[in-house]
């Protein structure tokens, strides 16, 4: 087995990798469960089963390394993905950005295997929390940092750039995680009313940022007729036949009207 597997797997059952895939856990068990269409896709954290609550019958999973732990349907690096043209109803990426060597290459890849009005689903560390900050950390006084801090974390507010570039809108943005990565048992649980205050209050302050996005498709605008002015009132309006005694007569009919007598 890889050896970064190995380091995967024992930081997903630390205190710091439990916490966090519980709170990824509900997260995506929510977002997942009113989605609807015929092919869904999760692309690494298999450590992770994030299509369980979901109700789309073809379900796959994938991932980059040669993993014989989980069940996983394709092995495939993310830039370039062995899958047809529009043919995923919901795509998620669990922190897949964060570890990607071309992050804005596999969002591409995202659009072209997504169907128009499919969902994509992102999760990603936040570098402006103690999580990002502990990422900066490792990296000072480390040249090779394991699983997580190795990563490249990507600013939500970039993230939403770039699918604003590849065509897809937003729907909705939550936060979590707000508890440091500290692995003692003991100081995790401290941190726990730090945790439900943050969430209230400091909000960007969490530690993962989870973004539910949907591929938008421009269509055709139809181009209205110019319609010209139409009058109506020869046709529509009806007029008097007879000149009632009340209306005002002419000069020239008194005038012809005289010649008869």
């Amino acid at each position: 087995m890889n050896s970064n597997i190995i380091l995967n797997e024992s930081w997903f059952n630390s205190t710091a990798g439990r916490y966090l895939r519980a709170k990824e856990q509900d997260l995506y068990d929510t977002a997942v469960a009113d989605l609807f269409g015929f092919n869904a896709l999760q692309m690494g954290s298999l450590q992770m089963d994030l299509l369980r609550n979901s109700r789309i019958p073809n379900q796959y999973k994938s991932d980059d390394a040669d993993d014989t732990t989980n069940n996983i349907d394709m092995r495939c690096c993310d830039d370039f993905l062995p899958i047809a043209n529009a043919s995923l109803d919901l795509l998620l990426l669990p922190h897949r950005l964060d570890f990607s060597e071309r992050p804005h290459q596999t969002l591409r890849e995202a659009e072209r295997v997504m169907m128009p009005e499919g969902h994509l689903i992102i999760s990603g560390f936040n570098p402006l929390s103690s999580w990002g900050a502990q990422s900066k950390l490792v990296k000072f006084f480390s040249k090779h940092p394991e699983f997580p801090w190795s990563g490249k974390y990507i600013g939500l507010n970039r993230m939403k750039d770039w699918l604003a570039l590849m065509g897809f809108e937003v729907m909705s943005i939550e936060m979590c995680c707000h508890v440091p990565p500290v692995q003692s048992e003991s100081w995790h649980q401290r941190f726990s009313v730090i945790d439900k205050l943050s969430a209230r209050c400091c909000t960007i302050l969490g530690g993962v940022y989870f973004i539910v996005a949907k591929k938008r498709v421009v269509g055709m605008i139809p181009i209205k007729p110019k319609w010209k002015a139409i009058s109506l009132g020869s046709t529509l309006i009806t007029r008097p036949t007879e000149t009632k005694p009340s209306q005002k007569r002419s000069p020239k009919t008194e005038f012809n009207k005289k010649d008869y007598d």
